[in-house]
């Protein structure tokens, strides 16, 4: 194995989780990032499914659909304000932070962002996705849905809060494309054109 120093393997570090960060970022972050991707979409919550079949029933397949394409829109709206948190957390990385991620498995850098900056991220992507939902009607409709369910003890209290909903999913979407990017660039360090993360990780 080729001697490594720590500046470089903290070096190659940070360019890896920062061309993830950027790749993951630019995915979700547009048209149909959530929308069209299976893996991440944004479903109505389980406990409404009940509620959601009977809208369907009565006529209302349409308005659920719209629902559904607005919370993922919300979504697609909040994630390009990841991009500066995620870059902040890897510039604060430390060299026992970089140690712990490169010997702790394939998501290990993903873990690290979540533990460092998800409440910032929560912070940032919550007001967006409010405004996104408030400007189409949506929370209001959600409500229709929510409100019933919820008395009745049909619908977790978190799921009774629309915009808290969506961006709790919008952050599970977020650190599963995270960890889709961290386990691509672990299994190919060549394939990323960079000679420091060639030298990192294919030494590991």
């Amino acid at each position: 194995m080729e001697r490594i120093t720590q500046r470089e393997a903290l070096s190659g570090l940070r360019a890896a989780l920062e061309r993830g960060s950027n790749a993951a970022v630019a995915a979700l972050g547009r048209a149909d990032g959530f929308l069209g991707n299976p893996q991440v979409k944004i479903p109505l919550p389980q406990s409404l499914e009940r509620a959601e079949k009977l809208a369907r029933r009565l006529g209302f397949s349409g308005e659920v659909d719209e629902l559904v394409v607005s919370m993922n829109r919300a979504a697609e709206a909040a994630v390009p304000e990841a991009r500066k948190l995620l870059l902040d957390s890897v510039k604060k990385m430390t060299v026992q932070d970089a140690k712990g991620i490169l010997t702790g498995g394939d998501t290990a850098g993903t873990a690290y962002f979540k533990r460092v900056a998800n409440t910032q991220l929560h912070d940032r992507f919550l007001p967006i996705v409010r405004s996104a939902t408030d400007r189409v009607g949506v929370a209001q409709r959600y409500r229709e849905f929510a409100e019933p369910a919820a008395a009745f003890g049909l619908i977790k209290t978190e799921h009774a809060d629309l915009d808290e909903y969506v961006t709790q999913k919008t952050l599970d979407g977020l650190y599963f494309m995270l960890g889709e990017e961290e386990k691509k660039i672990r299994k190919d360090p060549v394939g990323t054109g960079s000679a420091i993360l060639r030298k990192v990780f294919g030494a590991l």
